[in-house]
Protein backbone atom coordinates (compact mmCIF):
# COMPACT_ATOMS: atom_id res chain seq x y z
CA UNK A 1 0.00 0.00 0.00
CA UNK A 2 1.32 3.41 -1.16
CA UNK A 3 1.77 6.17 1.63
CA UNK A 4 -1.19 8.00 -0.01
CA UNK A 5 -3.39 4.98 0.32
CA UNK A 6 -2.58 4.60 4.06
CA UNK A 7 -2.68 8.18 4.47
CA UNK A 8 -6.26 8.16 3.29
CA UNK A 9 -6.64 4.86 4.76
CA UNK A 10 -5.92 5.82 8.37
CA UNK A 11 -7.86 8.90 8.09
CA UNK A 12 -11.29 7.37 7.45
CA UNK A 13 -11.00 4.57 9.89
CA UNK A 14 -9.83 7.36 12.52
CA UNK A 15 -12.22 9.44 11.86
CA UNK A 16 -15.08 7.20 11.38
CA UNK A 17 -13.96 5.85 15.06
CA UNK A 18 -14.22 9.24 16.52
CA UNK A 19 -16.95 10.14 15.35
CA UNK A 20 -18.47 7.03 16.67
CA UNK A 21 -17.06 7.71 19.98
CA UNK A 22 -18.40 10.92 20.15
CA UNK A 23 -22.01 10.04 18.81
CA UNK A 24 -22.20 7.33 21.22
CA UNK A 25 -20.91 8.74 24.36
CA UNK A 26 -24.04 11.64 23.65
CA UNK A 27 -26.08 8.85 22.93
CA UNK A 28 -25.15 7.03 26.56
CA UNK A 29 -25.18 10.23 28.49
CA UNK A 30 -28.27 11.45 27.31
CA UNK A 31 -30.11 7.37 28.00
CA UNK A 32 -28.41 7.20 31.52
CA UNK A 33 -29.80 10.65 32.79
CA UNK A 34 -33.22 9.83 31.16
CA UNK A 35 -33.10 6.07 33.00
CA UNK A 36 -30.66 7.21 36.06
CA UNK A 37 -34.10 6.96 38.63
CA UNK A 38 -35.01 3.74 37.82
CA UNK A 39 -31.24 2.68 37.94
CA UNK A 40 -31.53 3.60 41.16
CA UNK A 41 -35.37 2.83 42.38
CA UNK A 42 -34.71 -0.51 41.21
CA UNK A 43 -30.89 -0.78 42.63
CA UNK A 44 -29.32 -1.84 39.54
CA UNK A 45 -25.54 -2.88 39.48
CA UNK A 46 -22.78 -0.11 39.12
CA UNK A 47 -21.24 -3.39 36.50
CA UNK A 48 -24.20 -4.51 35.42
CA UNK A 49 -24.90 -1.09 34.01
CA UNK A 50 -21.95 -0.71 31.96
CA UNK A 51 -21.22 -4.00 30.80
CA UNK A 52 -24.79 -5.59 30.24
CA UNK A 53 -26.65 -2.59 29.16
CA UNK A 54 -24.17 0.42 28.04
CA UNK A 55 -21.86 -1.85 26.29
CA UNK A 56 -24.29 -3.31 24.34
CA UNK A 57 -26.37 -0.64 23.59
CA UNK A 58 -22.94 0.66 22.47
CA UNK A 59 -22.50 -2.29 19.97
CA UNK A 60 -26.57 -2.50 18.79
CA UNK A 61 -26.73 1.68 18.18
CA UNK A 62 -23.20 2.15 16.98
CA UNK A 63 -23.35 -1.27 14.36
CA UNK A 64 -27.04 0.36 13.27
CA UNK A 65 -26.02 3.66 12.61
CA UNK A 66 -22.58 2.79 10.99
CA UNK A 67 -23.32 3.29 7.26
CA UNK A 68 -24.60 6.49 8.25
CA UNK A 69 -21.34 7.10 10.80
CA UNK A 70 -19.14 6.03 7.61
CA UNK A 71 -21.10 8.44 5.79
CA UNK A 72 -20.35 11.98 7.50
CA UNK A 73 -17.41 10.59 8.36
CA UNK A 74 -16.09 10.46 4.80
CA UNK A 75 -17.43 13.87 4.32
CA UNK A 76 -15.83 15.33 7.14
CA UNK A 77 -11.93 14.48 6.58
CA UNK A 78 -12.43 14.44 2.37
CA UNK A 79 -13.85 17.92 3.02
CA UNK A 80 -11.29 18.91 5.10
CA UNK A 81 -9.16 17.93 2.84
CA UNK A 82 -10.17 19.73 -0.15
CA UNK A 83 -9.93 22.54 2.27
CA UNK A 84 -6.46 22.63 2.25
CA UNK A 85 -6.03 21.69 -1.75
CA UNK A 86 -4.68 18.28 -0.68
CA UNK A 87 -7.53 16.76 -3.86
CA UNK A 88 -5.87 19.15 -5.76
CA UNK A 89 -2.69 18.40 -4.90
CA UNK A 90 -3.24 14.66 -5.44
CA UNK A 91 -5.18 15.03 -9.11
CA UNK A 92 -2.33 17.27 -9.92
CA UNK A 93 0.46 14.38 -9.11
CA UNK A 94 -1.10 12.02 -11.88
CA UNK A 95 -2.64 9.83 -9.42
CA UNK A 96 -6.91 9.89 -11.40
CA UNK A 97 -9.81 10.30 -8.64
CA UNK A 98 -10.74 7.01 -9.53
CA UNK A 99 -7.75 5.74 -8.28
CA UNK A 100 -7.96 7.99 -5.13
CA UNK A 101 -10.95 5.93 -4.56
CA UNK A 102 -8.98 3.14 -3.77
CA UNK A 103 -8.27 3.51 -0.09
CA UNK A 104 -11.43 4.68 0.83
CA UNK A 105 -13.33 1.27 -0.61
CA UNK A 106 -10.24 -0.97 1.18
CA UNK A 107 -11.56 0.99 4.30
CA UNK A 108 -14.86 0.72 3.64
CA UNK A 109 -14.56 -3.31 2.76
CA UNK A 110 -12.98 -4.03 6.05
CA UNK A 111 -15.71 -2.33 8.41
CA UNK A 112 -18.57 -3.35 5.81
CA UNK A 113 -17.48 -7.06 7.24
CA UNK A 114 -17.04 -5.99 10.64
CA UNK A 115 -20.62 -4.92 10.42
CA UNK A 116 -21.62 -8.04 8.69
CA UNK A 117 -20.60 -10.14 11.28
CA UNK A 118 -21.87 -8.18 13.91
CA UNK A 119 -25.05 -8.23 11.98
CA UNK A 120 -25.43 -11.99 11.94
CA UNK A 121 -23.69 -13.19 14.43
CA UNK A 122 -22.96 -10.28 17.62
CA UNK A 123 -25.20 -8.28 17.76
CA UNK A 124 -27.90 -11.12 18.81
CA UNK A 125 -26.27 -12.16 21.36
CA UNK A 126 -25.75 -8.60 22.75
CA UNK A 127 -29.25 -7.81 22.18
CA UNK A 128 -29.90 -10.91 24.53
CA UNK A 129 -28.65 -9.22 27.44
CA UNK A 130 -29.27 -5.85 26.64
CA UNK A 131 -33.20 -6.68 26.82
CA UNK A 132 -33.18 -8.95 29.71
CA UNK A 133 -31.07 -6.21 31.84
CA UNK A 134 -34.02 -3.46 30.31
CA UNK A 135 -36.87 -5.29 31.48
CA UNK A 136 -35.41 -5.99 34.70
CA UNK A 137 -34.30 -2.24 35.67
CA UNK A 138 -36.35 0.20 33.45
CA UNK A 139 -39.20 -1.38 31.32
CA UNK A 140 -42.08 -2.64 32.88
CA UNK A 141 -42.10 -6.45 32.92
CA UNK A 142 -45.42 -6.58 30.51
CA UNK A 143 -43.51 -4.53 28.04
CA UNK A 144 -42.50 -7.53 26.14
CA UNK A 145 -41.39 -8.82 23.11
CA UNK A 146 -44.74 -9.99 21.21
CA UNK A 147 -47.82 -8.00 20.77
CA UNK A 148 -51.25 -8.49 19.68
CA UNK A 149 -51.58 -11.88 19.99
CA UNK A 150 -54.81 -13.41 18.08
CA UNK A 151 -55.45 -17.01 18.81
CA UNK A 152 -58.47 -19.51 18.12
CA UNK A 153 -58.94 -21.30 21.05
CA UNK A 154 -62.39 -23.54 19.74
CA UNK A 155 -64.26 -24.00 16.95
CA UNK A 156 -65.88 -20.94 17.51
CA UNK A 157 -63.61 -19.67 20.60
CA UNK A 158 -61.04 -16.32 19.89
CA UNK A 159 -58.66 -15.47 22.53
CA UNK A 160 -56.46 -12.07 22.21
CA UNK A 161 -53.74 -10.43 23.95
CA UNK A 162 -52.77 -6.77 23.65
CA UNK A 163 -49.19 -7.86 25.13
CA UNK A 164 -47.90 -10.75 26.78
CA UNK A 165 -45.22 -11.35 29.83
CA UNK A 166 -44.01 -14.64 29.47
CA UNK A 167 -42.22 -14.83 32.20
CA UNK A 168 -44.97 -14.00 34.80
CA UNK A 169 -47.80 -15.48 32.71
CA UNK A 170 -49.76 -12.54 32.02
CA UNK A 171 -51.80 -10.71 29.22
CA UNK A 172 -52.72 -7.70 29.28
CA UNK A 173 -55.73 -6.09 27.23
CA UNK A 174 -57.40 -9.68 27.46
CA UNK A 175 -60.67 -10.50 25.11
CA UNK A 176 -62.63 -13.85 24.74
CA UNK A 177 -65.15 -14.29 22.25
CA UNK A 178 -67.55 -16.67 21.45
CA UNK A 179 -69.73 -16.94 18.00
CA UNK A 180 -72.05 -18.89 16.56
CA UNK A 181 -73.42 -18.58 12.79
CA UNK A 182 -71.02 -15.61 12.42
CA UNK A 183 -72.62 -13.81 15.40
CA UNK A 184 -71.20 -12.95 18.77
CA UNK A 185 -72.89 -14.48 21.43
CA UNK A 186 -70.54 -13.83 24.12
CA UNK A 187 -67.08 -11.24 25.02
CA UNK A 188 -65.14 -11.14 27.56
CA UNK A 189 -63.08 -8.20 28.33
CA UNK A 190 -60.43 -7.49 31.13
CA UNK A 191 -57.44 -5.54 32.10
CA UNK A 192 -55.11 -8.34 32.10
CA UNK A 193 -55.47 -12.20 32.99
CA UNK A 194 -52.68 -13.95 35.14
CA UNK A 195 -52.65 -17.94 34.53
CA UNK A 196 -52.40 -19.96 38.22
CA UNK A 197 -50.19 -22.82 37.91
CA UNK A 198 -52.23 -24.58 41.19
CA UNK A 199 -55.40 -24.44 39.60
CA UNK A 200 -54.50 -24.26 35.88
CA UNK A 201 -57.34 -21.70 35.10
CA UNK A 202 -56.66 -18.29 34.31
CA UNK A 203 -57.49 -15.51 36.60
CA UNK A 204 -58.99 -12.21 34.89
CA UNK A 205 -59.29 -8.96 36.37
CA UNK A 206 -61.17 -5.96 36.39
CA UNK A 207 -63.59 -7.40 33.37
CA UNK A 208 -66.52 -6.91 32.03
CA UNK A 209 -68.81 -10.12 30.26
CA UNK A 210 -71.42 -9.39 27.39
CA UNK A 211 -73.97 -11.94 26.71
CA UNK A 212 -75.80 -11.23 22.82
CA UNK A 213 -78.92 -12.90 22.59
CA UNK A 214 -80.50 -11.02 18.89
CA UNK A 215 -80.91 -7.29 20.08
CA UNK A 216 -80.76 -8.26 23.45
CA UNK A 217 -77.45 -8.01 25.70
CA UNK A 218 -77.04 -8.14 29.41
CA UNK A 219 -73.25 -6.91 31.00
CA UNK A 220 -71.87 -8.31 34.32
CA UNK A 221 -68.74 -6.39 35.61
CA UNK A 222 -66.49 -7.62 38.58
CA UNK A 223 -63.12 -7.31 39.81
CA UNK A 224 -61.56 -10.68 40.00
CA UNK A 225 -62.63 -13.92 38.30
CA UNK A 226 -61.55 -17.52 37.69
CA UNK A 227 -61.98 -18.71 34.43
CA UNK A 228 -61.15 -22.24 32.47
CA UNK A 229 -59.65 -21.38 29.04
CA UNK A 230 -58.48 -23.95 26.37
CA UNK A 231 -55.12 -22.08 26.27
CA UNK A 232 -51.80 -22.36 28.18
CA UNK A 233 -48.74 -20.71 28.56
CA UNK A 234 -46.43 -23.08 26.92
CA UNK A 235 -48.13 -22.33 23.52
CA UNK A 236 -46.29 -18.71 23.95
CA UNK A 237 -42.83 -19.70 25.19
CA UNK A 238 -41.34 -20.96 22.21
CA UNK A 239 -42.52 -17.12 20.19
CA UNK A 240 -41.80 -15.40 23.24
CA UNK A 241 -38.39 -16.42 24.40
CA UNK A 242 -36.78 -14.39 21.88
CA UNK A 243 -37.43 -11.87 19.33
CA UNK A 244 -36.21 -12.31 15.78
CA UNK A 245 -33.65 -9.27 16.75
CA UNK A 246 -32.09 -11.77 19.60
CA UNK A 247 -31.76 -14.72 16.51
CA UNK A 248 -28.65 -15.05 14.96
CA UNK A 249 -29.09 -15.71 11.66
CA UNK A 250 -28.95 -19.87 11.93
CA UNK A 251 -31.66 -19.39 14.51
CA UNK A 252 -33.02 -17.19 12.30
CA UNK A 253 -33.73 -19.62 9.31
CA UNK A 254 -34.95 -22.27 11.50
CA UNK A 255 -37.12 -19.56 12.79
CA UNK A 256 -38.21 -18.20 9.76
CA UNK A 257 -39.21 -21.93 8.04
CA UNK A 258 -41.20 -22.90 11.51
CA UNK A 259 -43.06 -19.68 10.82
CA UNK A 260 -43.23 -20.38 7.13
CA UNK A 261 -45.38 -23.59 7.75
CA UNK A 262 -47.78 -22.62 10.37
CA UNK A 263 -48.64 -19.53 8.28
CA UNK A 264 -47.64 -16.83 10.30
CA UNK A 265 -48.58 -13.06 9.19
CA UNK A 266 -45.38 -11.77 10.95
CA UNK A 267 -43.18 -13.50 8.55
CA UNK A 268 -42.48 -10.66 6.27
CA UNK A 269 -41.33 -9.07 9.38
CA UNK A 270 -38.67 -11.53 9.98
CA UNK A 271 -37.78 -11.51 6.57
CA UNK A 272 -37.14 -8.38 6.12
CA UNK A 273 -34.96 -8.75 9.33
CA UNK A 274 -33.15 -11.27 8.18
CA UNK A 275 -32.13 -9.36 4.28
CA UNK A 276 -31.24 -6.16 6.09
CA UNK A 277 -28.77 -7.51 8.11
CA UNK A 278 -26.85 -8.15 4.66
CA UNK A 279 -28.43 -4.93 2.67
CA UNK A 280 -27.48 -2.50 5.54
CA UNK A 281 -24.17 -2.98 5.44
CA UNK A 282 -23.13 -2.97 1.32
CA UNK A 283 -24.79 0.98 2.02
CA UNK A 284 -21.57 1.44 3.23
CA UNK A 285 -19.89 1.35 -0.22
CA UNK A 286 -22.73 3.31 -2.31
CA UNK A 287 -22.91 5.92 0.64
CA UNK A 288 -18.75 6.69 0.56
CA UNK A 289 -18.77 7.33 -3.23
CA UNK A 290 -21.63 9.54 -2.91
CA UNK A 291 -19.63 11.38 0.15
CA UNK A 292 -16.19 11.68 -1.70
CA UNK A 293 -18.08 12.84 -4.71
CA UNK A 294 -19.42 15.49 -3.14
CA UNK A 295 -16.81 16.47 -0.72
CA UNK A 296 -13.92 16.19 -2.91
CA UNK A 297 -14.60 19.65 -4.43
CA UNK A 298 -13.82 22.75 -2.98
CA UNK A 299 -16.40 25.61 -2.21
CA UNK A 300 -18.08 28.49 -0.75
CA UNK A 301 -19.03 27.28 2.94
CA UNK A 302 -16.22 24.66 3.01
CA UNK A 303 -17.02 21.45 5.59
CA UNK A 304 -20.88 23.30 6.74
CA UNK A 305 -22.14 23.36 3.07
CA UNK A 306 -20.65 19.59 2.41
CA UNK A 307 -22.02 18.47 5.34
CA UNK A 308 -25.22 19.72 5.15
CA UNK A 309 -25.97 18.58 1.62
CA UNK A 310 -24.66 15.07 3.17
CA UNK A 311 -27.02 15.34 6.10
CA UNK A 312 -30.09 15.50 3.29
CA UNK A 313 -28.44 12.56 1.43
CA UNK A 314 -28.77 10.38 4.61
CA UNK A 315 -31.97 11.41 5.58
CA UNK A 316 -32.97 10.47 1.75
CA UNK A 317 -31.66 7.57 2.25
CA UNK A 318 -33.55 6.69 5.82
CA UNK A 319 -36.66 7.56 4.02
CA UNK A 320 -35.97 5.59 1.16
CA UNK A 321 -36.00 2.44 3.39
CA UNK A 322 -38.77 3.49 5.53
CA UNK A 323 -40.80 3.64 2.16
CA UNK A 324 -39.60 0.22 0.39
CA UNK A 325 -40.58 -1.25 4.14
CA UNK A 326 -44.09 0.06 4.33
CA UNK A 327 -44.44 -1.33 0.84
CA UNK A 328 -43.46 -4.65 1.44
CA UNK A 329 -45.33 -4.80 4.78
CA UNK A 330 -48.66 -3.63 3.18
CA UNK A 331 -48.39 -3.77 -0.25
CA UNK A 332 -47.07 -6.84 -0.93
CA UNK A 333 -43.25 -6.07 -2.71
CA UNK A 334 -41.17 -8.84 -2.01
CA UNK A 335 -38.86 -8.52 1.33
CA UNK A 336 -35.52 -9.03 -0.48
CA UNK A 337 -36.07 -6.04 -3.23
CA UNK A 338 -37.71 -3.91 -0.19
CA UNK A 339 -33.89 -4.51 1.43
CA UNK A 340 -31.80 -3.72 -1.56
CA UNK A 341 -34.21 -1.60 -3.79
CA UNK A 342 -32.51 1.56 -1.73
CA UNK A 343 -28.94 0.49 -2.46
CA UNK A 344 -29.91 0.08 -5.85
CA UNK A 345 -31.74 3.62 -5.89
CA UNK A 346 -28.59 5.16 -4.31
CA UNK A 347 -26.39 3.40 -6.39
CA UNK A 348 -27.05 5.29 -9.69
CA UNK A 349 -27.31 8.52 -7.54
CA UNK A 350 -23.66 7.62 -6.78
CA UNK A 351 -22.66 7.45 -10.28
CA UNK A 352 -24.12 10.48 -11.43
CA UNK A 353 -22.64 12.60 -8.71
CA UNK A 354 -19.25 10.65 -9.46
CA UNK A 355 -19.35 11.47 -13.19
CA UNK A 356 -19.63 15.11 -12.17
CA UNK A 357 -17.41 14.83 -9.37
CA UNK A 358 -13.83 17.02 -10.36
CA UNK A 359 -11.56 14.67 -12.28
Amino acid sequence: MKKLDLYIFKKFIFSFFFMMGIIMLIASIFDFSEKMDDFLDRNAPFWGIIIDYYVNFIIFYGNLFSPLLIFISVIFFTSQMAARTEIVAILSSGISFKRMLLPYFLASTFLAIISLAFNHFVIPYANKTRIKFEENYFKLSFNNYDKNIHKQIGPTTFSYFEKYNADADIGYKFTLEEWENDLLIFKLQSDYAQFDSLSQSWVVYNYKKRYIDGETERLEVGAKMDTIINLHPSEFEERLEYTTQMMNTIELEDYIEKERQSGSENLIYHLIEKHSRTSIPFSTFVLVLIGVSISSRKVRGGIGAHLALGLFIAVLYIFAIKVTTVYATNAGLSPLLACWLPNFMFAGLALYIFNKAPK
